[in-house]
């Protein structure tokens, strides 16, 4: 098994913190979910969902992923430096002034705005290129997107610019809420306007809609390319489609103890003083907190693993540092703790720390930050 690491901006990584992400499970994951007769867009933004995007990216593509998708400009930019040449698709617009920039790299864009076409078309024919874009259609969510009214006319001034329509697609709001109608109702406003534009005689190459919800729930939504993004990491997209594909969780969260202490009871731990020991206990101090990502809403209520038991996080966690109250258990200096992952038959789960923090897996693996180095274990299978 090879393991490659991530270092910190200093070239070194001496931290016992690490997020230690499996790229098998990713590999296993695009080939679980891809669907029959559709490509694969692998999602990377946001650093690769926490887990390290030309990494998780890499392992993508070994395993039949032929799209990459990201947020911003930068980081399609920073893939290519990194040496991937698959297509990568910016879910946004460009911003205004890094056009150029982004057709050079080779980067399609989204389009879903007068703003955004012109400073797309103005770019190409700086640089004397016809690039494929990709038109997002608004069919309910409201967040980016054309209106489905707006659709032929942007396509008739988009021909006109000399640009060329390569993809036309949407996004689901409810596509994980098996019983919410609404995604349907989503589908049926894509598809009018697909057989509206195909009307007015543009064929696009690919029609996407399919979320990680969608791509496990809804064959429906899967047209000729689908965005694979939560999932791919094994995370569920939500509580109604656990267990409905066979997920592996890529990401670890491990530390080790740095001190441990014996203290009386009834002595009052970390900052604030919020919490009291019953009992004379082992405290064992984790080099861990929330600049690391391990959220504060954590305090009083998370839990770690050591030698494979279940101990509480002992008040407040501070910016560096937790406590962990292990009571009689016989921990030492150097001890392997997880904060997230299996440890002996215990596990704690990324959806674990969600709940406890009040919102979702995607935040918890997000949220780890990038001071944590990511370690890489199966980086040279395919």
């Amino acid at each position: 098994m090879r393991i490659l690491d991530s270092t910190t901006a200093t070239g070194t990584s001496s931290r016992p913190t690490v997020a230690v992400v499996d790229l098998d499970a990713i590999r296993h994951n695009v080939r679980t979910l891809r669907p029959p007769g559709a490509e694969v867009m692998a999602v990377v933004k946001a650093n690769g969902y926490g887990h390290g995007d030309v990494a998780v990216a890499g392992a993508a593509l070994d395993a039949g992923a032929s799209w990459l998708g990201v947020a911003l400009v930068e980081e399609g930019i920073r893939l290519r430096h990194a040496g991937l040449d698959a297509p990568i698709l910016v879910l946004t617009e460009f911003p205004p002034g890094s056009e150029t920039e982004a057709l050079a790299a080779g980067l399609t864009p989204s389009l879903y705005s007068e703003m955004g076409l012109r400073g797309v078309a103005e770019a190409a024919r700086r640089l004397g290129a016809e690039p494929g874009v990709h038109v997002k259609v608004d069919t309910g969510m409201h967040r980016v997107g054309l209106a489905p009214e707006s659709i032929e006319a942007f396509l008739a001034a988009l021909s006109q610019s000399g640009l060329k329509l390569e993809g036309l697609w949407t996004h689901f709001a409810t596509s994980e809420e098996l019983d919410d109608p609404f995604a349907h109702r989503q589908l049926q406003r894509f598809t009018a306007v697909v057989e509206g534009v195909r009307t007015a005689g543009f064929e696009p190459r690919y029609l996407h809609a399919a979320n990680s919800a969608a791509i496990m729930a809804r064959p429906e939504t899967h047209f000729d390319l689908v965005r694979l993004g939560i999932a791919m990491y094994g995370l569920s997209p939500g509580p109604q489609l656990f267990g409905l594909a066979d997920l592996r969780p890529a990401m670890a969260w491990k530390s080790a103890v740095s001190m441990v202490k014996r203290v009386g009871a009834g002595e009052r731990l970390s900052y604030g003083r919020r919490y009291r020991l019953e009992r004379e206990s082992t405290v064992a101090t984790v080099p861990v907190g929330y600049a690391d990502g391990y959220s504060r809403r954590l305090s009083g209520g998370g839990e770690v693993l050591i030698n494979g038991v279940r101990l509480p996080v002992a008040g407040t966690v501070t910016m560096d540092q937790i406590l962990v109250d292990c009571g009689g258990e016989a921990v030492q200096v150097g001890d392997e703790v997880a904060l997230m992952g299996r440890q002996g038959s215990e596990e704690i789960t990324a959806d674990e720390l969600a709940s406890k923090m009040g919102t979702i897996n995607y935040e918890v693996v997000c949220g780890v930050s990038e001071r944590v180095p990511r370690r890489y274990t199966n980086a040279g299978t395919g």
